[in-house]
């Protein structure tokens, strides 16, 4: 095939290679930047971070902070006077979820069993994200995998066919040396560039909005509350993990002590204690002999 001819297939595929590439990183930081600068509810940026610090926990350590509710050393909850006040709220849709959910029982509730089994908090927990998430703006279009796989497969068509047209016949004169040696540069490029899209659509594949949201720091209530009470910061923590009850059975470690026996029971055991047991008597094998007139 003839050099000039096959440059002018060559080059601008490759042009149109790295434009892309170029555009696609642009969009990708422009993205970024943007999501950065998005004012998103800390409520519903804690929700992505692990349990311990996740929005719920944040909810409960909000209400402890402003005194409506109580957290013992088991982890139970239960109302303070400003609480149990039906006119008090939370001023934020996740705390008074969790407000009403303990308002609605009579007794100290297990924290964690709250958060995994109460499910009018569940569902109010769920509507609050969903519509933060409509308040987002939508991540950028990307294009499907099988789009991917057959530019990638077309792409490697041409530089096989590339090659071979490449090396098939001798440039002659320098036009067609200049131009076949810019052709083997563009070809070598494009093979640079398959690495590179490789990486990249690695990065491309992560979405902005969580990238955001999982940089966000300790929801402040939580700061808040292992910096003023620690001590109800663990207790928290613990009852998160509790979703059981469990009966009081006695301190760990105490020794056990039985109850000394009384009455007929005390006096048939002593007086076993004192009899010795030889077991059966075994018949003697040498009797005395008997004399006689002595028999009876």
């Amino acid at each position: 095939m003839d050099p000039i001819g096959l440059a002018g297939v060559v080059l601008p595929i490759t042009a149109v290679l790295y434009g892309l590439f170029g555009l696609r990183r642009r969009r990708h930081r422009a993205a970024a930047e943007r999501y950065a600068a998005l004012d998103v509810d800390p409520y519903h940026a804690a929700a992505s971070r692990p349990w311990p610090e996740d929005d719920a926990q944040a909810a409960a350590a909000r209400l402890l902070l402003d005194g409506l509710i109580t957290v013992n050393h088991r982890g139970n909850l239960s109302l303070t006077a400003a609480g149990a006040d039906p006119t008090r709220t939370a001023g934020h849709p996740l705390p008074d979820a969790l407000l009403t959910a303990v308002r609605r029982r009579t007794a100290p509730a297990l924290w964690g069993r709250i958060a995994l089994f109460d499910t009018a908090f569940g569902a109010a927990r769920e509507d609050f994200h969903a519509d933060c998430r409509t308040r987002l703006p939508s991540p950028s279009w990307a294009p499907s995998d099988g789009l991917v796989v057959a530019g990638v497969l077309l792409l490697m068509g041409e530089m096989l066919f590339s090659w071979a047209a490449l090396v098939d016949a001798r440039p002659r004169g320098p036009a067609q040396w200049a131009t076949a040696a810019a052709t083997g540069l563009a070809l070598l490029a494009q093979i640079a560039w398959l690495s590179r899209y490789g990486r990249s659509r690695d990065t491309a594949r992560r979405d902005p909005l969580a990238d955001r949201l999982a940089r966000t720091d300790l929801h402040p209530a939580l700061a808040e509350l292992a910096a003023r009470d620690p001590e109800s910061a663990a207790r928290l923590r613990a009852g998160r993990r509790r979703t059981r009850h469990q009966r009081n059975r006695g301190r760990r470690g105490r020794p056990y002590h039985r109850t000394a026996p009384t009455g007929p029971e005390a006096c048939e055991r002593q007086t076993a204690a004192t009899i010795p047991d030889h077991g059966p008597q075994q018949p003697n094998p040498h009797p005395a002999p008997v004399t006689p007139g002595t028999e009876t």
